[in-house]
């Protein structure tokens, strides 16, 4: 096990950390900020939207693309402002959330399905794992057309793709695992199939490895950890709290990056600066997308 270093703190909570042009992009929820930091820890604010941003994503000419929870927008960040790319409510039954993008601009979004912070205050951890609403997964094309991508998702949070763009795999938070599936060339997905199972371990945010290994941040633990296609755990880096998002990068992009925070309850953490960003060294570099 390796124990993670704190290289930034006074975030309210960071989610969707992206590797984008040499730093770590990322959404602080509560500041309704995007944001960026340098390798030494420096943070700066990139945007500023009247909502509650989480995953982002470029499309190829650069663009930022970025989700707006509250309203289930897709906001893209043209020259002359922002401007709503798309419109997720057909898909999404509540808060839209985490996201990957592909090379040509093709976007897949999840979103919460159910008010789960209202459940787990009712009935608690256990409870709302063993019975919840499921959830659908968008796909928006790069001209901001919506289409339903998959259903029936356990609480579908976040994505990555492998570097050939032939598979998505999906991190299902309630199911406590990872589910992938094929990519056909217009974006459709296809052979759904469990990628892994996770025992006790709820997979929010997640990133890809060199060796076809996933990193997943334990939602209700202090833990990031290495998966292997079926669930073998390969590695486990502690963190200071629970961790809920993690991306590699760095220049070799050996460098493991995970947002964590005491809890995900929006009433903890929207009131104090408690989130922080740590970091440790691992073996294989990032791959694939974001």
């Amino acid at each position: 096990m390796t124990k993670a270093t704190v290289l930034a703190e006074g975030l309210y909570f960071g989610e969707g950390p992206r590797w984008h042009d040499g730093r770590l992009w990322f959404s602080d929820f509560y500041d309704h900020a995007v944001k960026s930091m340098d390798p030494s820890g420096a943070i700066r604010t990139e945007l500023v939207i009247d909502d509650q941003p989480s995953g982002l994503g470029w499309l190829p000419d650069g663009r930022l693309l970025v989700v707006a929870m509250h309203a289930m927008r897709l906001l893209r960040v043209d020259p002359d402002g922002v401007k709503v790319h798309a419109d997720l409510s057909g898909v999404a039954a509540y808060h839209a959330n985490d996201m990957v993008v592909d090379r040509s601009g093709r976007a897949y979004v999840g979103n919460f399905g159910f008010r789960l912070d209202d459940a787990l205050k009712a009935r608690g951890v256990e409870s709302v794992i063993a019975d919840h609403p499921t959830a659908r997964l968008a796909r928006v094309d790069p001209d901001g057309r919506v289409h339903l991508a998959a259903e029936e998702l356990h609480f579908p949070n976040g994505c990555v793709l492998t570097p050939d763009g032939g598979t998505l795999i999906v991190a299902e938070t309630l199911a406590m695992r990872l589910t992938s599936f094929d990519v056909a060339s217009d974006g459709t997905l296809g052979n759904r199939r469990t990628w892994a199972t996770l025992g006790m371990r709820a997979p929010d945010g997640i990133c890809l490895d060199a060796d076809g290994h996933v990193w997943i941040a334990n939602a209700i633990a202090p833990e990031c950890l290495l998966i292997a296609p079926g669930g073998e755990v390969v590695a486990t880096v502690q963190t200071s709290q629970p961790c809920f998002a993690c991306m590699l990068g760095g220049e070799d992009r050996r460098t493991l990056y995970m947002m964590t925070a005491p809890t995900s309850m929006a009433d903890v953490v929207s009131q104090a600066r408690q989130g922080r960003i740590e970091s440790a060294g691992v073996n294989a570099p990032g791959a694939g997308l974001p």
